[in-house]
């Protein structure tokens, strides 16, 4: 941990850093730092990915989200915002996709119209829908519900995840897509199907990147799910297996995303 906190300061952004402060602190973040986490966001509440021009993207919506996450501003008008276009980008089954408009430069995780793509991005938005209807209700009906707010809109995505889950635990998408829907399911007490999702992640524990492990154990952290939950104790040891020796770890999509590699590894083992 202590390695892994300081590739964060040495090789973080400001608002990174600021993350890592408040993860470790718990202190108030100041106002032009959220703000700046903020940039970006369009009129109707979502934000573009970098390959999307200036058309909102759920998969990057989601990624903001995040990050305000960290900095303890899922209360704040803009989460809010962001929070209620994911919510009214539902389909009527219940799935998310991206806008068709993006079909053309959208990368495979994010291609609409791709059933492996909607159950990751479903999985996604349902998660924190899920995880911020809670900070969000300052603005809106009181709910203690899961999802707060958006307690009716979680609950169909939920549904959505569950019914797409194969007799063996499998689903129709990518080991992530998996990790965030055990995630879900955990938090709407839909015990059986998060089991059976869990049993095979730990079954492709090495198939997962370091990158996928400490996005899946801060999801499912942040749920509440306990730090004795065999997933978690197994994907810890197995991070700690691949740390580099500055403290980081390898990320998929190259440098870029190596210290919010570092900071989901932080927040899902401490």
């Amino acid at each position: 941990m202590e390695a892994a906190v300081g590739f964060v300061v040495a090789h973080g952004d400001p608002v990174e850093r600021a993350r890592l402060h408040r993860l470790r602190t718990g202190a108030e973040v100041p106002p032009e730092i959220l703000e700046n986490a903020e940039i970006g966001q369009t009129a109707d509440g979502g934000w573009p990915a970098v390959w999307a021009g200036e058309i909102p993207s759920v998969d990057a919506t989601c990624f903001r989200l995040g990050e305000l996450d960290d900095l303890g501003a899922l209360g704040r008008p803009a989460a809010r915002r962001a929070l209620d276009w994911l919510a009214v980008r539902q389909q009527p089954d219940g799935t998310w996709e991206e806008n068709p408009a993006l079909a053309d430069v959208a990368p495979p995780w994010a291609t609409p119209g791709d059933p492996d793509a909607a159950y990751y991005l479903t999985a996604n938005a349902v998660f924190w829908l899920t995880v911020a209807g809670l900070d969000a209700r300052a603005a809106g009906p009181l709910d203690h519900r899961v999802g707060g707010v958006y307690a009716g809109v979680v609950h169909g995505g939920a549904q959505a995840i569950a019914d797409r889950l194969r007799p063996d635990g499998t689903w129709p998408s990518y080991l992530i897509a998996g990790g965030l829907a055990a995630a879900v399911l955990y938090r709407q007490q839909m015990f059986q199907p998060w089991a059976r999702i869990e049993s095979v992640l730990l079954n492709r524990l090495r198939d997962l990147s370091a990158a996928e492990l400490a996005w899946l154990t801060a999801a499912l952290r942040r749920v509440d799910v306990p730090i004795d939950d065999r997933f978690i104790v197994a994907a810890r040891r197995r991070l700690a297996d691949t740390q580099r020796s500055d403290g980081g770890w390898d990320n998929d999509d190259g440098d870029r995303f190596a210290v919010h590699t570092a900071l989901a590894a932080i927040r899902g083992c401490r």
